[in-house]
């Protein structure tokens, strides 16, 4: 498992063999996971993305997708 997915997996607070790209996000998707993922996309692509952006994705693949796009 790729340590995107297992920071997600920690920032939604669920097992990491649950996360997959169509991971709904859910009510766990508050202020708190979005700040955490941010933090995460810095670390693991080295790159920074808005909050406002993170905030319309429902899923972990487009998170993933939002993190992985090009610049």
């Amino acid at each position: 498992m790729s340590q995107f997915y297992e920071g997600m997996a920690e920032i939604l607070d669920v097992d990491v063999t649950d996360i997959d790209p169509g991971y709904e996000l859910g009510e766990a998707w508050d202020s708190l996971a979005i700040v955490s993922t941010i933090a995460l996309i810095d670390e693991v692509y080295d790159r920074s993305v808005s909050p406002d952006a993170l905030g319309q994705c429902t899923t972990v693949g487009e998170v993933e997708a939002l993190a992985t796009a090009a610049a």
